[in-house]
């Protein structure tokens, strides 16, 4: 196809891309929309299953939720699996697996039994297990640290069993599967890889955009998901100057054999903004567990591509008074400043495994350092957005429209889960802006 102008153009070929092009496709009347990705093929990047921990993430189990933000999270969250259940997708790239809460110690278990009593009725299904139903379940988690009795420390867990609910998703199937269908609905769409968008900018009403390449082409308007680029390229546009990033490194330690049946969580430290520690078996290592993510501040947009991306961390940085003042702030926090220190020793050759399993055994107390070893790229990044003016570290999705007609989108952690829910969002803002309309009882129908 020839044609470079377009209504609607979507940068970015990850989950949240790929789902807002075929919500675009699917549920509106845009007649004209393209999508332009970075790389050879859809989510090589954060999307892929090696970078997160391809977790359905409805707020039953992430204890850093609180029920008013699961309300939320659930609601995006059944999309998946309703989009999952329309495709036939079980077991090609949705799964149900058993998975938990695990609550380890007097304090947290206590914990806990209140937070199931809080949520069981937003979650019929959740169950509230015993020592003695753990070890049904999970007996690696229960057996001691020779495996010859029972741990001694009290622990509890709320969780769901498997076959009961979908709990994992292969994400980067999921975007190619989205795309694959975006280009079956009878509209004009356009697909492009290779396609590194470097520029753009606002004239008469229509958007040009440039590519690494030197091609052009031009919209109506964009929606921009390229993770941490989408700060880059609204900072060259000239807005979101209020807003700055870290990239939030993840690395994770694969298990030599499946060691746990599903996905165990722990409870979250309600100060740190990043996941707590978990186990989760792996779709792409024949089910064996992947244990992570540490958390690692690093001054890329993007890992495994070398230095390419540093110069552009520091344009996204935007470094100045407010983003010293934010930094100074998290480090006088003992619990943060400690807690981003430890996770740089994680990625130093020999000490790393034994600091790792230290803090895996809450989970597996019999786990040794012979038993994992460091996951070679694996892990990918998340933008961290810093607000400026608030002078916080903003946790959740941001999103900047200073600019009618084009969205710049950054999502972190569980953007993949959300990616249905805040592409509905988008599509809805990018029909409002060109009077097309939206099929709402198609969307309610097929995904709520």
């Amino acid at each position: 196809m020839d044609q470079k102008h377009f209504d609607t153009i979507v940068i970015g070929g990850g989950i949240s891309g790929a789902a807002v092009f075929y919500e675009l496709a699917r549920y509106t009347n845009i007649k004209n929309i393209a999508l332009l990705e970075k790389y050879s093929s859809a989510a090589t990047l954060n999307s892929h299953s090696t970078s997160n921990s391809q977790t359905i993430h409805c707020g039953d189990i992430e204890t850093n939720y609180t029920l008013e933000k699961a309300k939320k999270v659930k609601k995006t969250a059944d999309m998946i699996v309703k989009y999952g259940l329309l495709q036939n997708a079980q077991n090609k790239f949705m799964y149900s697996h058993q998975k938990m809460a695990l609550a380890v110690g007097n304090n947290e278990c206590e914990y806990m039994k209140n937070r199931y009593e809080e949520f069981k009725q937003l979650y019929p299904y959740i169950k509230f297990f015993t020592k003695k139903d753990i070890k049904k379940i999970e007996p690696n988690v229960v057996l001691n640290e020779n495996k010859t009795a029972d741990r001694t420390d009290e622990i509890v867990a709320m969780g769901v069993e498997e076959g009961e609910i979908f709990t994992t998703v292969d994400f980067g199937l999921m975007s190619q599967n989205l795309i694959e269908q975006a280009c079956l609905q009878g509209k004009n769409t356009y697909v492009a890889y290779n396609q590194e968008v470097i520029f753009i900018e606002k004239r008469d009403g229509i958007f040009y955009i440039k590519t690494r390449d030197f091609k052009e082409y031009s919209a109506k308007s964009i929606i921009v998901n390229a993770g941490a680029h989408s700060l880059f390229l609204a900072h060259k546009m000239g807005i979101g100057l209020d807003k700055s990033c870290f990239p939030v490194a993840g690395s994770f330690y694969m298990a030599k054999e499946k060691i746990l049946n599903g996905k165990v969580y722990m409870v979250q430290n309600p100060k740190l903004p990043f996941a707590a520690l978990h186990g989760d078996p792996d779709l792409l290592a024949n089910m064996n567990t992947r244990f992570g993510p540490t958390a690692l501040v690093i001054p890329m947009l993007e890992r495994y591509h070398g230095f390419k991306s540093l110069p552009e961390f520091f344009k996204t940085l935007n470094l100045d008074m407010n983003v010293v003042k934010i930094c100074f702030n998290l480090f006088k926090d003992p619990t943060i400043r400690n807690y981003i220190l430890y996770n740089y020793l994680f990625e130093i050759p020999y000490i790393n495994k034994r600091l790792f399993v230290k803090d895996a055994k809450k989970i597996v107390p019999s786990l040794t350092t012979n038993d994992i070893y460091y996951a070679k790229n694996f892990g990918g990044v998340r933008p961290q957005v810093l607000d400026k003016k608030s002078g916080e570290l903003m946790l959740g999705e941001a999103s900047i429209t200073e600019i009618p007609g084009i969205v710049f989108n950054m999502t972190p952690s569980p953007g993949a889960t959300s990616c249905l829910g805040n592409g509905y969002k988008d599509a809805k803002l990018i029909c409002q802006y060109l009077g097309a309309s939206f099929n709402e009882d198609l969307f309610t129908k097929e995904l709520l």
